[in-house]
């Protein structure tokens, strides 16, 4: 239906004809909910705005649309809508990213339209850094974005590119995330775990030597490991902390610097996703609430104001009255719930370890341990 994905740099998606197919389908097709894959949030963004402020988009029996977006940030009163049915005329029009693939199934969708892209996390050794890459799916993915048309009654799935991009340009299946990450934390658990060597363990897929030797060289660098590849007692510790090495290696610092309990709250909101919602149609509104725990210096002093602003809401607040705060302020309390839950993990870890985390100073009187 449109060019082929030609190289896996350019990653373009076509939103012009992702929304004349949404068209055509509710101006010619029989009643059922279309469901639309995109990439990630912003992406399900864009095209929400475009179906939104097309008047064109209405169901075969004369009704209108009802639009709306599927990811991981979702609240859980928000995940419940996806299941809801909308009035009679109206067509549901669900855009996912590829939660909707295997994590859950939306009863009612008889149309996919699979433009042919996800985003995946990647791993580039030469910098050291992860980045999430929209990138051209698998076939076995693509194959499953299929099975999701239809799942009760027949079904339609719509792609994005030629046939030939399939069978040519898209790899058969998923890369492995092991062949794509980071792989120090890998290595500091089979050494914890005496388990021999990386380069001689059976992976059922196994990852590139490029990717040991720089897990190696970061573990190294951390104190982790010494020049034979072996555990330092330092790498013992780091292992006992289920977090990226380079984060566990700065909460045993900050207990040598005394300054434990601040580098654990700031490495307790790193290790999950940023609990500061951001929605696309609301930025403006959405850093202005955020500007009261802002830091022009640090943004870890940033995450620091926010953990104290939190514990005085919650200290403060009911139940259903910090949720309502929550959505005021722009937090997301789902991650606001699991950062507060990774701190204590972490906590209760370095007690075991016997590192004590220091109580909250007085100018923090009002924080909430449990």
């Amino acid at each position: 239906m449109c060019d082929a994905l030609r190289a896996i740099d350019q990653s373009v998606i076509n939103y012009d004809l992702a929304t004349k197919l949404v068209e055509h389908v509710c101006a010619s097709m029989e009643p059922g909910a279309i469901l639309v894959f995109m990439p990630g949030l912003a992406e399900i963004s864009k095209l929400h705005e475009r179906l939104g402020a097309n008047p064109t988009v209405r169901a075969a029996t004369g009704g209108g649309k009802y639009l709306i977006g599927l990811h991981s940030t979702l609240s859980t009163a928000e995940q419940r809508t996806i299941f809801e049915h909308p009035p009679g005329g109206v067509r549901k029009i669900v855009i996912a990213t590829n939660i909707a693939e295997t994590s859950l199934t939306i009863d009612g969708i008889k149309y996919v339209i699979d433009p042919g892209f996800c985003k995946q996390k990647s791993y580039n050794p030469r910098t050291g850094m992860e980045s999430l890459m929209v990138t051209p799916t698998s076939q076995a993915s693509a194959l499953q974005r299929a099975g999701r048309a239809g799942r009760t009654s027949a079904g339609k799935c719509f792609r994005l590119y030629t046939a030939w991009s399939f069978q040519n340009e898209l790899d058969p299946n998923t890369v492995p995330e092991i062949q794509r990450t980071n792989l120090a934390s890998v290595i500091l658990s089979m050494l914890a775990l005496k388990l021999g060597s990386i380069e001689d363990f059976p992976f059922v897929d196994p990852p590139d030597s490029r990717f040991v030797k720089d897990g190696f060289r970061l573990l190294f660098e951390l104190g982790a490991v010494n020049e034979k590849q072996q555990l330092s007692t330092l790498g013992r510790k780091l292992a006992k902390l289920p977090i990226d090495p380079r984060l566990a290696r700065m909460v045993l610092a900050g207990a040598e610097r005394g300054c434990l309990r601040d580098v654990l709250i700031v490495v307790s909101a790193l290790a999950i996703q940023d609990p500061r919602d951001r929605p696309a149609d609301k930025r403006q509104a959405a850093d202005q609430a955020h500007q009261r725990w802002h830091d022009p210096d640090s943004d870890f002093v940033a995450l620091l104001n926010l953990w104290h602003g939190i514990e005085n809401a919650r200290d403060a607040l009911s139940g259903n009255q910090l949720r309502r705060w929550c959505r005021e302020h722009y937090i997301n309390y789902l991650r606001m719930r699991e950062w507060h839950d990774t701190f204590r993990q972490l906590r209760q870890l370095l007690r075991d370890m016997d590192i004590e985390v220091p109580a909250p100073l007085p100018r923090d009187e009002n924080e909430s341990e449990e």
